[in-house]
């Protein structure tokens, strides 16, 4: 089977989260410059088999929008026109980054490395392809 990548969009950097062939686990990828995202997936499609991008939607807890939606459907939209193949899903991040902060504490990461931001990103980029995951069992 094919895998499906997930994209924690930010306006610095982007963290990314793949699943194992058989899509059952998520797995941190990569944090990436933001403004390279585009070259990196067109690399990284050319080694893997990868058919659904599934691309983290950031809204308020009222559901309104953040400073960086409008970004992320920009996003959306290039992912679309350049990756016409793939499959493109928008899934809620909402507390993605609180629940990746606390994820590493409970795993025993040590303080120094929690402030890596790189590390929140690739992280909360797993929460959400999990969080997707799920979804699509139901």
């Amino acid at each position: 089977m094919s895998r499906i990548l997930a994209i924690d969009y930010g306006n610095k950097r982007t963290g990314l989260a793949i699943t194992d062939p058989l899509r059952i686990i998520a797995t941190p990828l990569e944090t990436v410059r933001t403004h390279f995202l585009l070259e990196y997936l067109k690399e990284y499609f050319t080694r893997e088999e990868v058919t659904d991008i599934v691309l983290g939607y950031p809204t308020q807890l009222d559901q309104s929008e953040t400073d960086v939606t409008r970004n992320v459907k920009s996003l959306e939209t290039q992912l679309k026109r350049i990756f016409s193949d793939k499959s493109i899903h928008l899934h809620d991040e909402r507390l993605t980054s609180k629940m990746a902060l606390e994820a590493m504490i409970t795993g025993g990461m040590k303080k120094k490395d929690r402030r890596i931001k790189g590390n929140i990103d690739r992280v909360s980029a797993t929460i959400i392809l999990q969080s997707y995951l799920e979804s699509i069992d139901k």
